[in-house]
């Protein structure tokens, strides 16, 4: 009896023990960069087209792969409603536009199609769009991913070799909860974070006085807490709101922006940090 209570229990140890994956790069990309909020809402598919030719402007080729299978909003952010091509009925061509290339799943369905999707098609479609995906040459892919920390995190984080990742979030307290989990999830699976942004940080009145709507500060003291980079603060701004919905980021309509020099210096620090 004890014999096989002994073998029950080496049998459940080799279950349950951490498995070595092997990650692989994404073809045709050098570096690869995560941007994460792990709460919904907080503006992170705006930071991630405004990052992206923010790294344009640096002088790299770049492109955007949006992740969030059930809420892609890649499509209207770029104004791209096109049907990506094929290769030999093998790999997906991203689109184009601004000299830079594009794909989601927003491409290929219906926008107001739902994806009533279980885990198992959430992780296979990750999969294509990770490896089924013929980008050109890219020096930066940004990945917009979608909230939380579920199947499409780990899909990515146990197959794809990430160069880094990047933490946003409003400074609420409700919001930061999410991110310290994001946090912790970034550790376990081994994945560089880059550093944390913090989005909608302040509005700035027509009395030029900035009020804290959300909160002072939050994102700051988290990032202090677990010793991680803090990037920078992003205000509340309605051209940033304008552009994203019009499909023109501002950071290429408007490089020499306010707003757009606050992503050229995150921008910045993203390229010494990963190059």
């Amino acid at each position: 009896m004890f014999k096989n209570k002994a073998k029950t229990g080496n049998n459940l140890k080799e279950k349950v023990s951490p498995k070595n994956f092997t990650k692989n790069p994404i073809k045709g990309t050098k570096f690869t960069v995560m941007i994460s909020s792990a709460k919904g809402g907080v503006g992170k598919s705006t930071f991630s087209i405004n990052l992206l030719f923010a790294l344009q402007k640096l002088g790299y080729k770049v492109g955007l792969l949006d992740a969030d299978i059930h809420g892609p909003s890649l499509p209207k952010m770029i104004g791209l409603n096109e049907r990506p091509k094929t290769n030999n009925d093998k790999f997906l061509l991203p689109l184009e536009k601004y000299g830079a290339q594009f794909m989601s799943l927003g491409f290929l369905v219906d926008e107001k199609t739902p994806m009533i999707w279980r885990g198992p098609m959430v992780a296979g479609t990750i999969k294509t769009l990770a490896e089924k995906v013929l980008w050109k040459d890219l020096d930066f892919l940004i990945i917009d991913m979608p909230p939380g920390t579920g199947d499409t995190q780990l899909t990515f984080a146990q197959d794809v070799k990430i160069d880094g990742a990047i933490i946003i979030s409003t400074p609420q307290e409700l919001a930061l909860m999410d991110v310290t989990r994001g946090i912790q999830m970034f550790n376990k699976v081994k994945i560089k974070i880059l550093g944390l942004v913090e989005n909608m940080s302040f509005f700035k009145g027509d009395d030029g006085k900035s009020y804290n709507i959300f909160g002072e500060d939050g994102v700051e003291k988290t990032a202090k807490e677990f010793d991680k980079k803090f990037l920078g603060k992003i205000p509340i701004n309605t051209e940033l709101r304008k552009s994203a919905d019009l499909g023109l980021p501002l950071t290429y309509k408007k490089p020499d922006h306010e707003i757009s020099k606050i992503f050229a210096d995150i921008a910045l620090k993203i390229k010494q940090d990963v190059l």
